[in-house]
């Protein structure tokens, strides 16, 4: 891990991840909404900082409310997206405006979603509305039919 990486989880105390990488809820709003697909009150807004350094990735997961990525520091970062069958799979590059990056992309409810750093490290700031719960989270099964389709379509590094 680069010496700046391990600084930023030392100084924003990160935590690892289930995903993979590091991280730390930063803010969890009071408020909250009942969200119209079925599930319970949640709050209204979450957000996270989520660090990747070099050769961590972000597994594919997917989560039941919209997700806002943004680069915050660091290189940058490849995100990548899947519709539900892994028919369609997608990569962005968030980083500084031009070159066919953005600093910023939402990824809408129920979309799989795969990240990696493409240098030493990104940190990245993740906001979820309605907001995050573990509940609302899955991640690929390694061994079932999408993580055979997410291979078959050049997003294995993520399974």
């Amino acid at each position: 891990m680069s010496p700046r990486a391990s600084d930023l989880v030392a100084r924003l105390g990160l935590e690892p991840h289930p995903e993979g990488g590091f991280y730390r809820e930063t803010f969890r709003s009071t408020a909250s909404v009942e969200p119209t697909d079925g599930r319970p009150a949640r709050a209204a807004l979450t957000t996270i900082y989520f660090l990747l350094t070099a050769g961590d990735v972000s597994r594919w997961h997917r989560v039941a409310s919209d997700e806002a990525w943004h680069l915050l520091e660091g290189d940058p970062l490849e995100l990548w997206t899947a519709d539900g069958a892994f028919e369609a799979i997608e990569a962005l590059r968030l980083g500084a405006v031009g070159d066919g990056s953005e600093p910023a992309h939402v990824v809408p409810a129920g979309a799989w979603q795969a990240a990696r750093t493409t240098g030493a490290y990104s940190l990245v700031g993740c906001t979820v509305g309605p907001g995050f719960d573990f509940a609302d989270f899955e991640l690929i099964d390694p061994a079932g039919p999408l993580a055979e389709a997410a291979r078959q379509r050049g997003g294995g590094a993520f399974v």
